[in-house]
């Protein structure tokens, strides 16, 4: 009888897939990759057609050889590891690393780890596709580039141990300028004026908002416009000018990319996009259900397609059917509008199995897993149901020239909401008023005038830094969790009450990277790299003129860089405090989360204490003097050296002007000076 191996990256992926497969087959995990370019050095020779040096992984040696027995044993051997640029690369390096070259062997893939994709796949077995191993290898070797050529200079400039990235500074670039956004961010104050109808005599209630003049939209921007208005309305009767009733469809989701996964995810369950990739790699890989045995739950977890399967459209066709009625069920025939090449070998993230509702599965699944799988399976089922029909009602209320506009809506068939219902707020509207025509006259209203502020940007979290790249090109489905964790990692970003703040290291990193290499933290540049790469991976370009063509002036930018550049004095600084342990002069030290005071005198004196850099400004409120502070996470702000004694803080620096018009702290906020004041609203150009 004759023997097969089959070779997959992990042991749980390893163990599912062996339950479907004969006594013939062995099944053996690699645990990743097995080669690599050596950290030692740059790992490619420019001068010599930017060949890569590949070494085995230290630690790996071991296993190669029980794999190499393996083969030795084994008449064809099938690389089965995951169906992408990368899963294609590892597959490549082990033929490579086993000597498959004097073996019969294939490369199989599917999308989803069941019996019926597994043996389909061993069916329509291949050779491994080049293209694909070639666009990886542009990868790897773009990003050592840029890593090892400006990493010793963020090294010598602000200290070391800290590193640069193709992707990852465009990412922390686009976090800066949001910041920089918010920093330079003026309120502007407007007001709104409401009218509450119907609330007396058992009546429903409704709301009505102040929209202008006749047909004419007007924003009331000062206390004295609304008050004029308010005036008017004084004993002001109110007549129905217009009633409009319609119905307003609520479209079905897409199910599940990696990017929209990671999102909802972190909307809906609070989960960073690290935890939501090791959770679906779980799921993906194989969990024990009662009664089944080890299975894989959803479909491979690293995609940009919303495709699904013919045979995964006819189960969800036949389950909706059952379970909510023939009329419920509708193929989505939508697709996502973007510009960027979708990955169509792929599916989008479902269930393998839709009639494992996630009530099924509970008992045998941790409670994370349970809630990401009961995501994704929602999303999928309600995803091939119709839309939602709700009757829609506007109205456009006049008092004299002033006029409101009023609008409701009442769920009239569910559709897609039997199911899934996203995490948004948007359609959440008051009740239909069924007595309302045009010409009704409303009795007296209950007035409301309120001021606001508008808001500055928000900051980015996972989430929305996700939907950020993506948007923008930047990186593709595998390479967002990474991403983020690298720069949360490197303490160039913390994470605070879900939002992402640079800190003063990451400050001093992108100042750096934007000041000396502007072309690799802008984002059309990188955005095109990743076009080229898709290139590659069709064909349609040779990976070594990516880099080639990049080389030569990565190299100029850095040696321009090494050359003119200041450095960034940000360490061992000398300060008046003194050492109360052994009386020396302390310096300034960078640390993980920032700058410290330290004794010189170390290893004999250990003694260290916080760093308060003041920054010229008394406090407002006792007088002493205002420092900068950090949050336990490293996110900056300004407070007076006498707390907690003294409350005083702001998220923006202080100046030693006041405000001419109340008194208070004028703050610093871009190239503006603003009234720390809200209420005030005083701002003046910053001379």
């Amino acid at each position: 009888m004759p023997r097969y191996l089959v070779i997959v990256e992990s042991p749980a992926k390893a163990k599912t897939i062996k339950k479907f497969l004969g006594s013939s087959y062995t099944v053996e995990a690699s645990n990743g990759h097995v080669r690599d370019l050596p950290k030692s050095q740059l790992g490619f020779d420019p001068e010599h057609g930017f060949e890569p040096k590949y070494i085995t992984i230290r630690g790996k040696g071991d296993l190669l050889a029980h794999l190499r027995k393996e083969v030795a044993k084994a008449d064809r051997v099938y690389l089965a590891t995951d169906p992408d640029r990368e899963g294609e690369a590892i597959s490549w390096h082990l033929a490579a690393a086993l000597n498959l070259q004097d073996k019969k062997y294939s490369r199989i893939t599917f999308n989803e780890i069941t019996k019926t994709a597994v043996k389909a796949s061993i069916k329509q077995a291949r050779e491994i596709d080049q293209n694909l191993v070639d666009a990886q290898q542009a990868r790897r070797v773009l990003d050592r580039m840029v890593g090892y050529s400006i990493s010793p200079l963020l090294w010598k400039k602000i200290k070391r141990g800290l590193s640069a990235g193709r992707v990852q500074s465009a990412a922390l670039r686009i976090i800066c300028d949001r910041e920089n956004e918010i920093a330079a961010f003026i309120p502007q104050e407007y007001w709104s004026i409401d009218l509450t109808f119907g609330a007396e005599k058992g009546k429903k209630s409704f709301t009505a908002h102040y929209f202008g003049e006749g047909d004419q939209k007007r924003d009331i921007s000062s206390k004295e416009e609304a008050d004029a208005i308010l005036k008017d309305l004084t004993d002001a009767s109110y007549v129905v000018n217009e009633v409009k009733r319609g119905e307003r469809m609520r479209q079905a989701p897409l199910p599940f990319t990696t990017s929209t996964l990671q999102q909802e995810a972190a909307k809906t369950l609070g989960f960073p996009t690290q935890k939501t990739m090791r959770l679906a790699q779980q799921l993906y890989e194989g969990v024990d259900v009662k009664s089944h045995g080890t299975i894989g739950l959803i479909t491979y977890l690293r995609t940009d397609s919303t495709r699904v399967s013919e045979e995964a459209e006819g189960a969800a066709k036949t389950f909706i059917e059952e379970h909510y009625g023939e009329t419920y069920y509708a193929v989505n025939e939508r697709k996502i509008s973007s510009g960027n090449k979708i990955q169509d070998a792929h599916e989008a993230i479902r269930p393998t199995y839709v009639d494992l509702t996630p009530a099924a599965v509970k008992d045998s699944l941790q409670r994370d897993q349970f809630r990401l799988y009961q995501l994704i399976w929602k999303r999928f089922v309600g995803s091939r149901m119709k839309a939602a029909v709700y009757e829609t009602l506007s109205m456009k209320i006049d008092s004299g020239s002033h006029r409101f506009t009023s609008s409701a809506s009442q769920l009239k068939y569910d559709g897609f909401l039997s199911v899934y219902q996203p995490d948004e707020d948007s359609w959440e509207t008051q009740a239909l008023s069924d007595d309302l025509s045009a010409g009704t006259v409303l009795n007296a209203a209950k007035v409301d005038a309120k001021q606001h502020f508008t808001q500055p940007p928000a900051h980015y979290t996972e989430a929305a830094l996700v939907r950020a790249m993506e948007e923008l090109g930047i990186g593709r489905p595998s390479t967002y969790a990474p991403i983020i964790t690298t720069i949360l990692g490197r303490r160039y970003v913390v994470r605070e009450n879900k939002n992402l703040y640079v800190t003063e290291l990451g400050e001093a990193v992108n100042h750096l990277m934007v000041e000396g290499f502007p072309s690799i933290v802008d984002v059309t540049f990188t955005a095109n790299m990743e076009s080229l790469l898709d290139g590659v991976e069709e064909g349609n370009v040779n990976w070594k003129t990516v880099v080639s063509n990049f080389y030569p002036d990565l190299m100029e930018a850095v040696k321009e860089a090494q050359e003119n550049m200041d450095q960034i004095k940000i360490e061992d600084e000398k300060t008046d405090e003194i050492c109360d342990v052994c009386g020396r002069q302390m310096v300034i030290k960078y640390g993980p989360h920032g700058k410290f005071l330290a004794c010189p005198g170390f290893p004999e004196c250990r003694n260290t204490k916080p760093y308060l850099e003041k920054i010229g400004v008394p406090c407002p409120l006792c007088g002493k003097d205002i420092v900068v502070r950090k949050t336990k996470k490293g996110r900056r702000y300004y407070g007076c050296e006498n707390n907690p004694e003294c409350s005083f803080m702001s998220w923006f620096t202080p100046t030693n002007e006041k405000c001419p018009k109340c008194g208070n702290v004028l703050l610093k906020r871009g190239n503006r000076l603003v009234c720390m004041n809200e209420e005030c609203g005083f701002v003046k150009e910053n001379e």
